[in-house]
């Protein structure tokens, strides 16, 4: 088509028309500017997984419900004398004999004892200023705490002649040797670690059960990787798994005594166990008896009568 003069000059004016060009190339010019090239098609690609970690709000996730420790009863088999002037600390069972620490100031001893008629067959007193505690063994040598003192004695397992001493900070409760260690308590939550040589320090558990921790841990017995604790001033007695620190099973000693007995004497405490039977042996503080136990499942056990 004819461009005018005046639309040529305005062109020429605005450098978009070279001379001797019509406006039509102008136009075609500038449809080409705005229209852009056809767009490439996206390529595709796959994801390769090098390795994945959690986020924080995973890990600050609530961990799934504690299992809940299952009850026990206790069955008893037979019962035997038990000097009611003894106080007990710590007991243990060791080539056919209970071994038993006793407490009080001026009254402390380690005593061997026959199983099958309760007798004392041989007993060792500590200083008098000592209030006697935990008792545990190691080797040919019976290890013996002493409550406030921080003091560990040492006997032994023949004729109780004293082998020395070891000290320590803090109360001392039960004591009992799981093979590698010495496990002690101290009245708290939680479990302690001890050398076997020096007795120094190794590191502690804390001890709970249902979600919530377990105080006033007394006499121990360790069992197989774990351990049998007296809850002081209860008739519970509650097997800790040692690496968690939770109590797998709660056994209810209550009843053993007869009422009559249970006047004249003090708690529940003590435990040994006979890995040759399988076993337990009970008792407490000021107790006339000894009560040769197993620990069942209260659905499968027979009701226990008191002792006379």
């Amino acid at each position: 088509m004819a461009i005018s003069p005046r639309l040529r000059l305005a062109a020429l004016l605005a450098g978009a028309l070279p001379a001797g060009a019509s406006l039509g190339a102008v136009h075609a010019g500038a449809e080409q500017a705005a229209t852009p090239p056809p767009e490439q098609a996206a390529k595709p690609l796959s994801v390769r997984v090098h390795r994945t970690f959690h986020t924080g709000a995973e890990q600050a996730a609530a961990p799934p419900p504690e299992q809940a420790a299952k009850p026990l009863s206790v069955r008893v088999h037979r019962t035997f004398p038990h000097e009611t002037t003894a106080f007990t600390q710590g007991l243990l069972w060791w080539r056919g004999k209970l071994y038993e620490s006793t407490g009080r100031r001026g009254e402390s001893e380690v005593r061997r004892i026959d199983p099958n008629t309760g007798a004392v067959e041989l007993r060792a007193a500590i200083p008098v200023f000592f209030f006697g505690e935990g008792l545990a063994r190691v080797g040919e040598r019976l290890a013996m705490l002493t409550w406030q003192a921080g003091r560990l004695f040492f006997f032994a397992t023949d004729d109780f002649a004293r082998q020395g001493s070891k000290h320590y900070r803090g109360e001392g409760w039960g004591l009992c040797h799981d093979g590698a260690r010495f496990v002690m308590s101290d009245g708290s939550a939680r479990l302690h670690f001890r050398d076997t040589h020096s007795f120094a320090a190794l590191g502690a558990v804390a001890v709970h059960m249902d979600g919530a921790p377990v105080t006033l841990l007394n006499e121990l017995e360790c069992v197989d990787g774990a351990v049998y604790a007296n809850v002081f001033q209860s008739d519970q007695i509650v097997r800790i798994d040692l690496p968690s620190g939770r109590v797998t099973h709660r056994v209810d000693a209550a009843g053993l005594l007869a009422p009559e007995a249970v006047r004249q004497a003090d708690v529940l405490n003590g435990i040994a166990h006979n890995p040759q039977s399988g076993r337990f042996y009970l008792t407490g503080k000021l107790w006339p008896l000894f009560f040769e136990v197993t620990f069942e499942d209260p659905a499968d056990s027979q009701p226990t009568p008191p002792s006379p």
